[in-house]
């Protein structure tokens, strides 16, 4: 009976081992991740920078947006929508992937005397994001009155998060992560 147990107990831990007996506890978050998909937004009132620069990286458990400011960033607010409209507009912009983030950054992408400070060579097409596990298509809508808006086309409503990082120098830089999985 004794060697009938053991057989039964490394049968099973061996199974455990490979994630035969299922998933982790319910209790357990993918990657530690646990932001969930709701709207995030932050706002500081103080003088905004303007957008310089949007690229993005491939990371073990999300792939990440950052966008640069030359400056401090007055706010932000992402959000999962159903289309995409654009601040100010009545037309909505198709996004490849089964949902789209609308992501609006609290800062121009001009300077004060109305030149523009990111002009991406393909706006529909800010980064190249072949490959990656969740982004599917990152585009620039537009900037108006101090406001610009990306659209971000991602394979699924998936956990978001933002946050914005100072540096370098006197410049700040908005994060956007979304996870591969939940």
């Amino acid at each position: 009976m004794t060697g009938k147990l053991s057989a039964t107990l490394a049968a099973l831990a061996l199974t455990a081992g490979l994630g035969l007996a299922g998933g982790p506890p319910a209790s357990a978050a993918y990657c530690g991740i646990t932001w969930g998909s709701l709207a995030k937004a932050a706002y500081t009132p103080t003088y905004s920078g303007s957008i310089t620069n949007v690229r993005s990286g491939q990371h073990p458990c999300f792939d990440r947006l950052v966008i640069d400011v030359n400056g401090r960033v007055s706010g932000y607010t992402v959000r999962y929508v159903d289309n995409y409209n654009p601040y100010g507009s009545p037309h909505s912009i198709p996004l490849r992937g089964g949902a789209r983030l609308s992501v609006t950054v609290n800062a121009p992408a001009y300077n004060y005397a109305g030149s523009a400070t990111y002009m991406p060579a393909n706006s529909r097409e800010l980064v190249n994001v072949a490959g990656y596990s969740t982004f599917r298509q990152v585009v620039k809508a537009g900037s108006f009155e101090g406001y610009t808006d990306f659209g971000i086309g991602v394979r699924g409503r998936l956990p978001v998060r933002v946050f914005v990082v100072p540096g370098p120098g006197n410049g700040s830089r908005v994060v956007v992560d979304v996870a591969h999985s939940w």
